[in-house]
């Protein structure tokens, strides 16, 4: 279907060429590409032509009828800005964003083709539900009534937790915080988004290293590493623009790329040295290379000393990772470890890079605190040119996370606390006693009553178990009985036979989202499934968050196209119809009835988001910085003159205090070389003062100009008239502190941000000066430890490295040792992984139904060593079943290649349409089916989750592959 290039029937009549034109009279280049109809990049341009490159009519160019509009691409994180040619309300054309410090005038294919997912023709173009087997084209308003009924029916039958809110990392930064907040109001914390699934053991295991879970350097900064250690990510397809800083350091400081991975991807093509393990053994591995480090003492031993506690435990641990034995478990040479470990030593300050390789795993949080711990020992925190620099996966799955789409936080990771809820109800201007009462409650294991709203929901990753789990084994009054799929493709996602049967057994399922997605077509359901089309972000303005924790703001492009929504209307719909839309946008200006303000949105989580310093960045900076990107200086992200002079581009946050103390944002995470009011920042005193009896804060350093010369805990109006710096505040700050708690009051809930502003001016950190902690008290595995995956075909590790016992948290049981314990390696030897390509994102929905994008690659395929193949019988290019321990398979085609070892097996995971050999193409609704199917890989993918956040495991099951 995709290879016929035309029909054969010309479109229009042959005309003159355009250079004949061009040869009259002098024109600049972007004239030139007005003129022609063309946009930077060869796919937008046919994107712009319908297919063919035409003359444009002159009196058109000349009239200036054709306007520029800013946006930020839809796909990964880096944040590449999209300019958007609009003439007469239609999207004609593209180019990236050539002042963007980010994407520099570069555009991967993805984003270089961007505008077709705005005017796709494979969109769902109006609601629609089941019936009967058929779909069937309804209004809003009977969508609304019938969804409304029957969700209110649930709630008064088996409570507010029936009902899953599942939201997006493709809400912009305004309706994710709707989006919690409506949770909240309709009195649920069943609520998530895709984050629970990518990276929330990042956030988990860096936040509780050294304060933030987020990116701490930026992709800019990377131009100042000596040093480039990847591992368990491959940016040149997953995330392609932010290659183009990371061959800057390699080229500019010759910095040695190395890239650590079980499999040869097309980042590695470009390493120095290219490090292959065995999935799954990363800590095992990075402890090997840091036995070295130790042994050698190449450690920054006085970093250690002032601003690290635990490393001695963790030396204690790393001594058991001797070269042998890190070879046993991870396959790697002890001397290419040496090697590694010695060019890191030699090359400081150096970054790692880490992605979903490193995250989806059922040991996660350890993953991500080792590597944190491989920094620390290096000295490579809070410096130019270090850091880690974790790259996020969609447009705004670090916004959507900090602005609390998640089952265990309010906006700001503020938790679920009575006082996170009393914090955030004085934002809202909420009744406690109203809110609480909305909230269902159930019988605790003393006979008590205990309400649901402080505790943890059930998170995306287990959605599943929420529905089929006998309700006597949850932490909640009854099942899952309906299911909202807002902006989130269920092929992302594990175990998707089970997915199948839980959709079957739903009383309702609604999707909210541009496309259909594979929801619409894995269940055999013949009534009870809504699809509600939402636009896109291209139809709606707002702010989004890029992975170095820039904000920038996206203008409206078009319109909302077909009979499609923009997501806050949407919701401003649901909450009307529930009965408390009124109370819901109680502090945010209203366009009309069912459109709230999108800037009103912005002022009121800058209002409360002071624990990540949301609070300084208000729409008209976000909106000056867009539109004075040409300012910014392309490797400190620092404004030289202009309007924004002295900020740091996006204003990344923290950006302490109210917009109008003119915050600059801060460019590097617990950088001490500037002073806290100019960018810099120390180690987060979030645990407090001391631990077994040793000092958890900083040793004798702190910021530059910092009046506290030394380590101090965090914040509080005690603290500031302990100091006597309490008479700096204002009369009306004083008055906010005191009706908050009084002395009590922390620099997180002082809405006034005058302890803030108080404890910057003598240029001190609100949030205190400590230590990293390398030890984590808190979790199942304080230090880090290597666990053998669930599924392993390394039995005799099993006994020297067994997984937890099995556990119960979010609500729900968790398997491990009993899963474990099970020995398939026999009939399942080949270990199967995960990822991304170049061409598609996510679940694919939206890329796979791009016809430039389509074409690029339209078969899905598995990875396989030519020993395995040739052992198997199976040729390059044919069609083999992948089957998983659990029984579900898949059917693609074979690709033969030495990218994976021997043993191990590779899939993407961005491919839907086709269940267990079946094509689904005909349950689409008509003219919605995305022009390329496939099977999903997470339909052979297994049970597993991490110990702390419940992250699904993808990257080491074990499966068995055979000629179909």
């Amino acid at each position: 279907m995709l290879r016929k290039k035309t029909n054969g029937v010309a479109r229009r009549p042959q005309r003159t060429s355009i250079l004949s034109k061009v040869a009259e009279t002098s024109v600049d280049r972007r004239a030139f590409l007005r003129g022609s109809g063309l946009a930077i990049g060869g796919l937008a341009a046919i994107s712009a032509t319908g297919g063919s490159v035409t003359q444009a009519n002159a009196a058109t160019a000349a009239d200036g009828a054709v306007k520029s509009v800013k946006s930020v691409c839809t796909h990964c994180s880096v944040g590449c800005t999209v300019m958007a040619e609009v003439q007469g309300g239609v999207w004609i054309g593209q180019e990236p964003g050539w002042d963007s410090p980010f994407n520099l005038g570069a555009h991967c294919a993805k984003g270089a083709s961007v505008r077709e997912h705005a005017h796709g023709e494979r969109r769902l173009k109006y609601p629609m539900k089941k019936e009967g087997g058929e779909w069937k084209r309804i209004s809003w308003e009977q969508a609304i009534d019938e969804v409304g009924d029957q969700m209110m029916q649930i709630r008064d039958e088996s409570g507010s937790d029936s009902v899953y809110w599942l939201g997006s990392a493709k809400h912009n930064n305004e309706q994710a915080y709707l989006f919690r907040k409506f949770a909240a109001y309709w009195g649920t914390n069943n609520v998530d988004h895709q984050a629970r699934i990518c990276h929330s053991t990042t956030v988990a295991g860096v936040a509780n290293t050294w304060g933030y879970g987020a990116m701490t350097n930026s992709y800019n900064d990377i131009h100042k590493s000596k040093a480039i250690f990847i591992i368990g990510g491959n940016p040149a397809e997953a995330h392609p623009v932010s290659l183009q800083h990371v061959l800057k350091a390699k080229e500019q400081n010759n910095a040695p790329l190395i890239v650590c991975d079980p499999r040869f991807t097309r980042t590695a093509a470009h390493a120095d040295e290219f490090v292959r393990f065995r999935p799954g053994t990363d800590v095992a591995l990075v402890w090997g290379i840091l036995w070295h480090i130790f042994e050698n003492g190449w450690e920054d031993k006085e970093f250690i000393r002032t601003r690290v506690w635990g490393m001695d435990q963790i030396r204690t641990e790393v001594k058991k990772w001797t070269p042998e034995e890190v070879e046993r478990v991870t396959g790697t040479p002890g001397e290419q470890l040496r090697r590694v470990a010695h060019t890191l030593a030699n090359n400081r300050p150096g970054t790692v890079i880490w992605c979903m390789g490193g995250t989806q795993h059922t040991t996660g949080n350890n993953n991500t605190r080792a590597y944190c711990v491989l920094q620390l020992a290096l000295g490579n925190m809070g410096t130019a040119g270090g850091g880690t620099n974790i790259f996020r996966g969609h447009d705004n799955v670090q916004g959507a996370t900090d602005l609390g789409v998640l089952s265990h936080t309010l906006p700001g990771y503020y938790g679920l606390s009575g006082g996170a809820w009393a914090h955030w109800g004085r934002v809202w201007g909420e009744d406690a006693d109203w809110l609480s009462g909305r909230f269902s409650t159930m019988k605790g294991s003393d006979g008590k009553d205990k309400s649901m709203q402080n505790l943890k929901g059930i998170p995306v990753s287990r959605w599943i178990d929420g529905v089929l789990e006998d309700a006597a084994n949850m932490d909640q009054p009854n099942n899952v009985r309906a299911m909202v799929l807002w902006g989130h493709a269920p092929n992302s996602q594990t175990r998707m036979p089970e997915m199948k049967t839980a959709m079957e057994k739903l009383d309702l399922l609604v999707v909210v989202d541009p496309y259909p997605t594979v929801t619409a077509v894995l269940q055999d359901r013949t009534d009870g499934v809504y699809l509600l089309p939402a636009c896109t972000q291209f139809e709606t303005r707002g702010s989004v968050t890029a992975s170095n924790r820039s904000i920038q703001w996206r203008d409206q492009v078009v319109e909302p196209l077909f009979e499609s929504l923009p997501d806050h209307v949407i919701i401003a719909k649901f909450a009307n119809k529930f009965g408390f839309g009124d109370r819901l946008f109680r502090n945010i200006e209203m366009e009309d009835a069912e459109t709230p303000n999108i800037e009103s949105i912005t002022r009121e989580f800058n209002a409360g988001m002071w624990t990540v310093g949301y609070t300084g960045q208000s729409p008209e900076r976000i909106k000056l910085h867009m539109a004075n990107q040409h300012t910014f200086d392309k490797t400190t992200l620092k404004a030289i003159g202009g309007p924004a002079d002295g900020d740091y581009y996006g204003m990344p946050w923290p950006c302490w205090g109210t917009p109008e103390m003119k915050h600059p944002g801060t460019p590097n995470l617990y950088d001490m070389s500037m002073p806290v009011s100019e960018g810099g920042l120390t180690f987060r005193a979030r645990f407090g003062v001391e631990r077994d009896g040793d000092n958890l804060l900083a040793e004798g350093v702190y910021s530059k100009n910092s009046e506290i010369q030394d380590g101090y805990p965090e914040f509080t109006m005690q603290m500031l008239m302990d100091l006597g710096w309490d008479g700096d505040l204002t009369d009306e700050e004083r008055a906010s502190i005191d009706a908050v708690a009084g002395p009590k009051t922390n620099w997180k809930t002082d809405l006034s941000g005058g302890i803030q502003r108080v404890a910057i001016q003598h240029e001190c950190a609100p949030f205190g000066n400590a230590k990293a902690r390398a030890v984590v008290w808190t979790f199942p595995d304080p230090v880090p430890i290597h666990r053998e995956p669930l599924y392993t075909n390394r039995r005799d590790l099993v006994a020297d490295y067994p997984t937890y016992e099995d556990r119960h948290d979010y609500r729900l049981p968790t398997l491990y040792a009993s899963i474990q314990k099970k020995d398939v390696a026999k009939d399942y030897p080949i270990i199967l992984t995960s990822g991304r390509l170049v061409e598609y994102e996510g679940g694919g929905e939206e890329t796979r139904s791009n016809p430039w994008l389509a074409e690029l690659q339209q078969d899905m395929f598995v990875e396989i060593h030519p020993r395995d193949a040739n052992n198997l019988g199976v040729r390059d290019g044919a069609q083999v079943w992948v089957e998983g321990p659990e029984g579900g398979k898949v059917k693609v085609m074979a690709m033969v290649t030495k990218r994976v070892g021997e043993g191990v097996a590779f899939m993407p995971f961005h491919f839907g349409g086709h269940f267990q050999g079946e094509d689904l193409r005909h349950k689409y609704p008509e003219g919605a089916d995305p022009y390329v199917l496939g099977e999903s890989s997470n339909t052979a993918q297994t049970y597993g989750y991490d110990s702390v956040t419940q992250m699904q495991e993808t990257k080491c099951t074990l499966c068995k592959i055979s000629a179909a």
